[in-house]
């Protein structure tokens, strides 16, 4: 589903991204780690086209990226911040996104599973930020697209909306899709990912499952076997 070879990316004379190699062949949840700085956004800009690396090649979906930007259309991305005009009423936004994509579409059903219905008459100004992003999770779910790409998906949930994420991440799973997730929410992380790839200084440092991390850090639990990457790399 995706390639990544070779990647290489700086900002000024900042390396970002520095020979960066990853394959991501099966469906599953992928959780893209690393400490601020890492290399993670750019990586994911880079999946978007949003960021034009230096060097390297990214293939989705068997494509090439590069100068290619009809491979989008299959990608739902749901941003870490979105912004929208807040004077927009919910199921105007909705219907704006729709028409944008040009795809078929199933808000109803998304609207309903995290019970927007009150919501849709207000005005994005007026919702809370909980509020603000079970919408932007509607919008990013709505078109079915094989390759799902979450960044900091919980943020602002309420307990019971972050079990109805995790739920809809594992239906979509179970649909054969390929889910690439970023969050610094480790009980998160470790309750829905089928693989870690944690970055350190624009490099693959670890890619496997939880339990071969675990294994390889010599720790008990999730948050010890990240913790004790950090305090080894001095990170």
């Amino acid at each position: 589903m995706v390639s990544i070879k070779n990647l290489h990316k700086k900002f000024g004379s900042l390396v970002v991204l520095n020979g960066l190699d990853l394959e991501i062949e099966q469906k599953g949840i992928i959780a893209i780690l690393g400490p601020n700085g890492s290399g993670k956004t750019t990586l994911i800009k880079s999946l978007l086209g949003m960021v034009v690396p230096a060097k390297g090649d990214i293939e989705i979906g068997g494509e090439k990226v590069r100068n290619h930007w009809n491979y989008r259309k299959n990608i739902d991305y749901l941003p870490q911040i979105a912004h929208f005009p807040g004077n927009l009423k919910v199921n105007e936004l909705i219907r704006m996104i729709k028409d944008l994509r040009g795809k078929d579409a199933r808000d109803k059903e998304l609207i309903e599973f995290f019970k927007l219905e009150p919501f849709l008459d207000k005005k994005l100004n007026n919702l809370s930020g909980g509020s603000k992003q079970k919408v932007n999770l509607v919008l990013c779910f709505m078109f079915d697209s094989p390759l799902i790409i979450l960044d900091e998906p919980t943020s602002g949930l309420d307990p019971v909306s972050l079990l109805r994420l995790r739920d809809l991440i594992q239906q979509e799973k179970a649909k054969g899709k390929t889910i690439l997730i970023t969050s610094h929410i480790m009980s998160f992380v470790e309750e829905v990912a089928d693989r870690i790839v944690f970055l350190l200084e624009g490099k693959i440092y670890f890619n496997g499952t939880v339990t071969e991390l675990k294994s390889s850090t010599g720790q008990p639990d999730f948050e010890h076997a990240i913790a004790n990457i950090l305090t080894k790399n001095n990170a």
